[in-house]
């Protein structure tokens, strides 16, 4: 039920209409009444007045009323064609119609369109003089420079026709369906809908994708060690039909150059990675390519470029272990003559008490200022005992890992002393589940070999030999080792790089290397105590490569930027514009104590010259730890500076670089599905080339467009509140003035 008086219209349901009438009525009666029994006439008349207006502007609002406009069109019914000319039309892929080209030539999806519309549909559509056509290019490749993200929205430009045209008849939109920008095309189509206005939706392009190599992502680490090697993961998606050998190439600036080959699997994403040594210090570029294959239909996705920096080293690393066994020793060795590790040894021998000796200390640090300067801590057969480890301890050494991203080496021994770490706060952070009935391990009669995992096999912390290539030879070459800790199977959310060959438990093969994190921090369970058995016949080669690794590997992360005061770290490292980048700072007070009282602020330069501040947040913790979040929305070079706030001459400073995103990319499949569904919502249809002749009959039968009604809801516009309480105020004051209680 509805009604209008001249502008206003009402849409009362029957009974908000009989009791809106009844209401009215009953007040009414109320006033005159009230009206009559005064001895004030005139001041009780006029508040009556004001009370039955009030009752009135109530029951109104229930008959939800609302100011109607009809703009007439003042224009011919209007045809709007829309183009879409973003990147991914350059696309080869579009046969034209044979009755436009007899041998079916294939062009780029924009020259199709040209062709096809241009045309004779043109020439019909703009026939007679019932309509009027508009034509209008979406998408298209911007021309100012500064524009920091180039892609295809179809739903803003259709909103944007409707709110500029009040006289369209039809859309007509040609696309290859493929959006990366913007609401959901969907969202123009409902909009559509209720104009009114049909959308008819033509496909262009082919749905199966072009063969090609594409280098979809590089991610390579920010820094490396100088002289020392870093893992360069990459994938590549193949979308030919064959199975490709190619050879990968990574070259830097000055022309140094490593080659890996690979092979590529047909129409699948294949993940692989390349070795590179850094020998200098500083910044430079490399550039990640793969040669052209043949019958690759698109080249400008087989490189992509990044930068890598170049800095020396110094480690430190904390050895606490019980008794200095084979392990123990050539552990110690290995890196007391590593030039890049700073080493301090723990032992806490039963018989002899405390070791002494050059890069011995005699107590375990037991101030978080004290504890905070190690890297890696690695924990030999020790547990909770009274000449050992104390549960105040194990708690220093989480917080460290937890808060500080330092990590912990878990290297269990024959004695089974971990045993009691399992149930201090260590225990959270040991990545495997040990065999309760076995807590002093297995001794195997015969020497078994370890065998590495899928991940294994690709993790950089397992990498012995100089190649990838030969990796596995190494590894199978490796002297065997006779006892092993007893682990049932890896916890949740681990990696588990290595494997006894020979042994299983009842959830699968049992493991012997295991890798996890731990709040910033990263653990490492080495589930043998054979290690240095692998010198046999290589001498230090393979034990010093290792641990040097796990050393470096457990300390990347802290030291991305670390000053006097300030050590700032962050993830992703390589972030792409759109992504959150959480920033985590540890933060000292002059003393060298972590900072109880005080705000980490972090200053960024962006790559357009613009500048953010952070306030990082506290975490609940006595290890000086903040976090914060900075969202990327440009690529380029993001320059960092944390410092303490009051404290501007101590900072340390970083930068991020955010990678470019190419969101239009040449010869990727078309998706009409998107197009189909649009036509559906707006009651359109979707056409194909083969029959675009209908299109002229369907919009030539479409009827003329109807007037566009704007319509104000004044039942729930904040303006009609506002007036009805300010009624209300001046009834109650009148009231009060006329002596009414």
């Amino acid at each position: 039920m509805s009604f209008n008086l001249h502008h206003l219209h009402f849409s009362p349901t029957p009974f908000t209409l009989a009791l809106g009438l009844i209401t009215l009525a009953a007040i009414g009666g109320l006033c005159v009444l009230s009206w009559l029994r005064s001895t004030h006439r005139v001041r009780t008349g006029l508040l009556e007045t004001l009370r039955f207006l009030i009752a009135l502007i109530v029951v109104l609002l229930l008959w939800k009323p609302e100011w109607l406009t009809i703009v007439d069109p003042e224009t011919k019914p209007r045809i709007a064609l829309l183009r879409d000319a973003s990147g991914s039309m350059t696309t080869l892929d579009a046969e034209l119609p044979e009755n436009i080209d007899a041998n079916r030539k294939v062009v780029s999806r924009t020259e199709w369109i040209n062709q096809v519309v241009d045309g004779d549909l043109l020439e019909s559509l703009s026939s007679g003089d019932s309509n009027e056509i508009i034509q209008r290019d979406i998408a298209a490749p911007p021309t100012d420079e500064d524009t920091k993200l180039v892609g295809t929205d179809l739903s803003q430009p259709i909103i944007d026709l409707l709110e500029s045209e009040t006289n369209l008849r039809a859309v007509v939109l040609w696309s290859d369906g493929d959006f990366n920008l913007g609401q959901p095309p969907v969202v123009a189509s409902q909009k559509l809908l209720q104009r009114g206005v049909p959308l008819f939706t033509v496909p262009v392009g082919s749905e199966r994708r072009l063969p090609d190599l594409d280098l979809i992502s590089v991610t390579a680490p920010t820094y490396g060690i100088v002289g020392e090697k870093v893992q360069i993961p990459f994938t590549v998606r193949s979308s030919l039909e064959r199975e490709i050998r190619t050879i990968v190439r990574l070259r830097d600036e000055a022309g140094r150059e490593k080659n890996k080959e690979i092979i590529l699997a047909p129409g699948e994403e294949t993940y692989e990675s390349i070795l590179w040594q850094i020998d200098t210090e500083g910044s430079s570029t490399l550039e990640l390519s793969l040669p052209v294959a043949d019958g690759e239909r698109v080249e400008a996705n087989n490189s992509r470029k990044f930068t890598l920096s170049g800095r020396p080293e110094s480690i430190k690393v904390l050895v606490v272990d019980s008794l200095p066994r084979w392990e123990y020793r050539y552990l110690r060795n290995a890196l007391s003559r590593d030039p890049g590790v700073e080493l301090s040894c723990l032992l806490f021998h039963p018989q002899l008490g405390l070791g002494d000796g050059p890069d011995y200390i005699q107590e375990f640090p037991e101030k978080p200022e004290d504890l905070a300067k190690f890297d890696v801590i690695i924990l030999g057969d020790v547990g909770v005992a009274p000449d050992q480890l104390t549960e105040e301890q194990c708690e220093l050494i989480k917080g460290l890992v937890e808060n500080q991203a330092s990590g912990v080496v878990f290297l269990p021994g024959p004695k089974g002393n971990q045993r009691s770490l399992l149930d201090s706060p260590l225990g959270e952070l040991m990545p495997v589940i040990l065999d309760e009935e076995q807590l002093e391990g297995i001794v195997d009669p015969v020497a078994s070999p370890l065998e590495l995992t899928g991940e294994g096999r690709g993790s950089l912390l397992t990498l012995l030999a100089d190649t990838e290539e030969t990796n596995p030879q190494v590894w199978r070459s490796l002297p065997g080792f006779y006892w092993h800790s007893a682990a049932l199977k890896a916890k949740g959310g681990t990696e588990v790089l290595a494997v006894h060959a020979n042994r299983r438990t009842n959830f699968g093969p049992t493991p012997i290397i295991v890798t996890s994190a731990a709040g910033n921090g990263k653990v490492l369970y080495m589930g043998i105590d054979s290690a240095w058995r692998w010198r046999r016949g290589v001498e230090d080669k393979y034990h010093y490569r290792f641990w040097g690794q796990v050393a470096r590997w457990m300390s990347y992360q802290r030291n991305m930027a670390a000053g006097q005061r300030v050590r700032l770290y962050f993830s992703p490292e390589r972030p792409v514009p759109g992504d959150t980048v959480t920033l985590n700072a540890n933060a000292f007070d002059q003393n060298g104590a972590p900072l109880e009282e005080g705000t980490v602020l972090i200053d960024a330069m962006l790559p357009d010259g613009s500048s953010q501040r952070i306030s990082l947040e506290k975490n609940d913790s006595a290890w000086g730890s903040f976090t914060g979040r900075i969202k990327i929305d440009q690529p380029g070079e993001w320059k960092l500076i944390a410092r303490i706030a009051g404290s501007e001459n101590d900072f340390v400073e970083t930068t991020l670089l955010a990678q470019g995103v190419e969101l239009e990319k040449i010869g990727q499949p078309s998706r009409p599905d998107v197009l189909e569904e649009m036509a559906r919502i707006a009651r359109g249809r979707m056409l194909t080339s083969a029959n675009l002749p209908d299109l002229i009959r369907e919009i030539r039968a479409l009827p003329e467009p109807r007037p566009i009604e704007n319509r104000l809801a004044l039942w729930s516009h904040w303006i009609t509140v506002t007036l009805l309480i300010l009624l209300l105020a001046v009834f109650w004051t009148g009231r009060k003035l006329n002596g009414s209680f």
